[in-house]
C-alpha cells in the first residue's frame, strides 16, 4: 500500500536538500519515504482506495521521529521491581559478552509512552553499575518481538566510570573501589581484547587453527571501528579518563551523560568525540551530578561538539524527550540545534543516519506529527509512523 501525508508544515532536518516544506507531502511506499515535495507539484490529491491511504494532516508540522539516543527502556521495566530490572549484572565488573537485545522487554510501558510522544527509535542497554556492562541496540519503539524491532545491535559497547561502578563493588568488598582500579580494569580488558583480535587474524592469515573464545569476540567490532564505546561519564576527570583510554586504544566512543561537560567545551571540542547531554531533568541525587544543568547541552553544541539529548530513562521518564530538549533551549541552546539533538544528530551519533534522523527519499519511514512545535510543553502528538505504519492516532 502507498500512504500519502497531505497538507504538512515539514521540516525534514535533512542536511544536503530543503529544510523546509511550508505545505508539502510525503510519499511512502513498502515502509519507506519515496517522494518529498510541495503540494502544489503533487497535482491532484490522491485518493483513498484500496492501494492508497491518505492522511491530510491539515498544516500540523510533520518531523522525523524523535530518537532517543541513551536509555533503558524495557530491559528496567516500569511497574515490575525487581523482576523486571535487568539493567546491571552488578555481580560481576566486566561483562562485555552480554546483549541487550536478550533483556529488552517491547510490552514495558515505557514503549507506547514513548509512541505517544513521538519517539520512534531509541538506544537501549545495560546500565552503569559495571565496568564494563555489555552490547546496546539501537531499536524501533513499536512491536512486540524485540527481533523485530532492531535496527543496529551491536550498536556499541557500555562502559562506566565513577560513582556507580565504586559503589556498586565497593559493597562487595572487590575491585573496583577507586578510579584508579575502574581505569586499570578497563585497560587490562581492551588489552587482552587486542591481543586475542591480533592472535586470531595471525592465526587466520597463516591458515593455523584458531580456538574462538565468546567473552573477547564481542570486542571485534569495536577494535574495527564500526561500533563505539559508550562511556559512562559525569565528572570532568572521568570524561578525561575515558577521552585517553579510547585514545591509547584508538577507539571511537560517545560521552554519555557529560553532565561537567560544559566546564571543559573548548578542550572537549579539539578532542572530537560526541556528547548525549542528560538526564538533566532528574535530581542531582549523588556527588558526581552535582553539577548537572539544561545549558551543558547548548554550550557544547556552540564549542562545536556534535551534541544529542537524553532521558536515560527511566531515570527521567522517555516521554519527556521533547520538553527536555525544550528545557535546553529555555538555557541557551539554539532551536534548530536542540531538535537536531533529537533526530538527525542523534541518528549520526547512534550510526543509523543512513535510515532515520531526517526525511529523505530511501529513509524509512518514521515520522511524527505534532500539532505545535514538541518542545514546547502544551505540544500534542497528532500521530506517529513507524515504518510508515500508523502506530499512535490521536
Amino acid at each position: 500500500m502507498r500512504r500519502f501525508i497531505l497538507n504538512g508544515r515539514i521540516m525534514t532536518m535533512a542536511p544536503k536538500t530543503k529544510p523546509l516544506y511550508e505545505n508539502g507531502y510525503i510519499l511512502i511506499e513498502k515502509g519507506k519515504i519515496a517522494a518529498i515535495g510541495d503540494m502544489e507539484e503533487l497535482g491532484r490529491t490522491p485518493v483513498k482506495d484500496k492501494e492508497t491511504d491518505a492522511i491530510d494532516v491539515e498544516g500540523r508540522l510533520v518531523m522525523p521521529g524523535i530518537i532517543e539516543a541513551h536509555c533503558h527502556m524495557g530491559i528496567t521495566e516500569e511497574k515490575k521491581g525487581m523482576e523486571g530490572d535487568d539493567c546491571n549484572e552488578n555481580v560481576e565488573p566486566i561483562t562485555p559478552y552480554l546483549r541487550a537485545v536478550d533483556a529488552i522487554n517491547p510490552m514495558d510501558a515505557a514503549f507506547d509512552d514513548a509512541v505517544r510522544a513521538g519517539i520512534t527509535s531509541a538506544m537501549v542497554g545495560p546500565g552503569s553499575s559495571n565496568v564494563v556492562g555489555g552490547q546496546f541496540a539501537f531499536i524501533k519503539t513499536k512491536g512486540r518481538r524485540i527481533d523485530d524491532l532492531i535496527v543496529l545491535a551491536p550498536a556499541a559497547m557500555k562502559i562506566a566510570f565513577g560513582e556507580n561502578p565504586k559503589v556498586n563493588f565497593s559493597g562487595q568488598g572487590k575491585m573496583p573501589v577507586t578510579r584508579m582500579a575502574i581505569a586499570g580494569m578497563l585497560r587490562e580488558e581492551l588489552f587482552k581484547a587486542k591481543k586475542y583480535i591480533d592472535k586470531k587474524k595471525s592465526a587466520r592469515e597463516s591458515g593455523n587453527n584458531f580456538e574462538e573464545d565468546f567473552k573477547y569476540e564481542c570486542w571485534i567490532p569495536v577494535f574495527e571501528g564500526k561500533i563505539p564505546l559508550k562511556a559512562h561519564v559525569h565528572r570532568v576527570d572521568d570524561i578525561f579518563t575515558a577521552i585517553r583510554i579510547a585514545k591509547e586504544y584508538g577507539l571511537k566512543m560517545t560521552l554519555d551523560h557529560c553532565s561537567e561537560g560544559h566546564l571543559i567545551a573548548e578542550e572537549l571540542a579539539k578532542e572530537g568525540y560526541p556528547a548525549i547531554v542528560g538526564p538533566d531533568l532528574s535530581s542531582r541525587s549523588k556527588i558526581e551530578v552535582q553539577n548537572v544543568a539544561f545549558k551543558t547541552a547548548g554550550i557544547l553544541n556552540d564549542a562545536g561538539l556534535q551534541v544529542a539529548i537524553t532521558t536515560d530513562h527511566p531515570v527521567s521518564l522517555i516521554q519527556s524527550l521533547p520538553i527536555c530538549a525544550g528545557m535546553c533551549v529555555k538555557s541557551g541552546m539554539p532551536m534548530d540545534a536542540a531538535l537536531r539533538a533529537i533526530t538527525l544528530h542523534a541518528a549520526q551519533i547512534c550510526n543509523v543516519a543512513d535510515r532515520v534522523g531526517s526525511l529523505e527519499t530511501g529513509k524509512d519511514a518514521d515520522i511524527a506529527v505534532f500539532d505545535g512545535n514538541p518542545l514546547e510543553v502544551s505540544t500534542q502528538t497528532y500521530c506517529t509512523l513507524i515504518d510508515g505504519e500508523v502506530v499512535w492516532n490521536a
